[in-house]
């Protein structure tokens, strides 16, 4: 199996608000579920989430209420706002269209 692959810089924030877009996640959920959803290509550190959700949450974007995980401990969970919806659905734009431009470029040979 091949090494983990590093987030593009500007990515973690779109990975982080698309996993939390259909319900409220603890940190250690958005980690496992993008590592999961991506087959273990993508790896998100701690060193890199957290500020990453405190960030989105200064943002606007995202909020956070004190909840119990499922192994009965405390645990912040996350949840879009709307202003984080509007966010994502352009984010989404703007990825959707530079991915198509690399893909143009990469095939062009």
């Amino acid at each position: 199996m091949s090494k983990p692959t590093e987030l593009v810089q500007g990515t973690l924030d779109l990975l982080i608000l698309t996993t939390i877009r259909l319900e409220p996640s603890h940190g250690w959920a958005i980690a496992q579920r993008i590592r999961q959803v991506s087959n273990n290509v993508l790896r998100v550190n701690q060193g890199a989430l957290y500020p990453a959700l405190h960030r989105l949450e200064q943002q606007g974007w995202i909020k956070a209420e004190w909840g119990e995980s499922e192994n009965n401990r405390r645990a912040k969970y996350y949840s879009l706002t709307s202003a984080g919806k509007k966010f994502l659905q352009k984010e989404e734009a703007n990825w959707e269209r530079l991915s198509q431009a690399i893909v143009l470029v990469l095939r062009m040979v």
